[in-house]
């Protein structure tokens, strides 16, 4: 399928494309979405087919207005007003027990459903003239890296999809943080940029984080998040991803040999620069030293070292930090 650019033409040819039940990527700040009208459980289905998603795993509805959301949950509680008012548009998903409009197909059957209102003026145009709320989880195949670029749309789902538009790149660069406001105290079920401190002090309440070290590897657990973005092996590239910790860069490369069957290409991306040099042929990255711009620019370097062939993806660990908190669960994900 072609790229559109996204002009308003484009733009509703595509949300006539979701009222007819048919798949439309386009861009958010988080990542690229994979939408369908999340009313139509037939076009949610088609979103689980072309990711090749398990049923198991729940999809976040996305919607233009407050009302919009509220129409979409049995109970809207004080918090969410709240977090609505300071954080949508935004990186924020609420969890909040399902109106009976909201079919099964787009909870994975769960009673409760993951709401937000994106960032994005071509994700808001596109809602606004679809007139319907639209499930719109990552544009790729499952486990696979996020795309945060049309391009990476493209080469992940081809003609799966009927319409991709063109936004230009994602500004957040990883998925939104997934807020519970069905338990007591609230819980972040998938952390993100916007982390659980900054979400307590929005609530003046206890927010509870549920780190990734914690999260067990049995069938019942991972057979029945709650949220995306739960599956112990995630937002992964082809290549195998080697998680390396500040100056043991050359301990890491030396190793390589040992592990290398065949010939391949390595990619290592740094926050700082390497203590000594990587072997000749290493393709060396520098991202970003703070979090936002090591999350806007992580996705797309990963997409890069899978282009470029590489066999293997050094990644230097970010701090132990909340603030790090979202990219570290998506680095510890990948490297599974």
């Amino acid at each position: 399928m072609p790229v559109h650019p996204a002009t308003p033409d484009a733009i509703r040819d595509a949300a006539a494309a979701v009222r007819r039940g048919d798949l439309v990527a386009f861009p958010t700040e988080t990542v690229y979405g994979l939408g369908a009208n999340a009313l139509d459980p037939e076009a949610v289905g088609r979103v689980y087919a072309a990711k090749g998603r398990p049923a198991w795993n729940p999809l976040i509805v996305h919607v233009a207005t407050v009302d919009a959301a509220r129409a979409l949950a049995r109970h809207w509680p004080p918090a969410a007003q709240r977090l609505a008012e300071a954080c949508w548009p935004g990186p924020l998903t609420l969890v909040l027990p399902k109106a009976a409009i909201v079919p099964d197909a787009a909870t994975a059957g769960r009673d409760a459903v993951g709401i937000r209102i994106p960032d994005h003026p071509v994700a808001l145009a596109l809602l606004r003239e679809a007139g319907v709320p639209v499930v719109a989880p990552s544009a790729n195949r499952f486990t696979q890296v996020s795309p945060t670029t049309a391009g990476h749309v493209q080469d992940a789902l081809g003609d799966r999809v009927a319409h991709i538009l063109d936004g230009g790149p994602c500004q957040v660069g990883i998925e939104s943080t997934v807020l519970d406001l069905t338990q007591d105290p609230p819980m972040v079920l998938r952390p993100g940029m916007l982390t659980a401190q900054a979400l307590a002090e929005m609530l003046n309440t206890p927010v509870t984080d549920q780190e990734a070290s914690s999260l067990r590897h049995d069938s019942a657990v991972l057979t029945a998040p709650l949220a995306p973005g739960q599956a112990d092996k995630h937002y992964a590239p082809r290549a195998d991803v080697w998680l390396i910790t500040p100056g043991e860069e050359a301990e890491g490369a030396a190793a390589l040999p040992r592990h290398l069957t065949s010939a391949g290409q390595v990619t290592a991306l740094l926050r700082t620069l390497p203590a000594q040099p990587f072997p000749e042929g290493t393709r060396v990255e520098r991202l970003p030293d703070d979090p936002a711009g090591f999350a806007r620019a992580l996705y797309a370097a990963l997409h890069a070292a899978d282009a470029a062939g590489s066999a293997i993806i050094l990644i230097e660990r970010p701090p132990d930090t909340p603030a790090w908190r979202g990219v570290r669960d998506r680095l510890a994900r990948a490297a599974r």
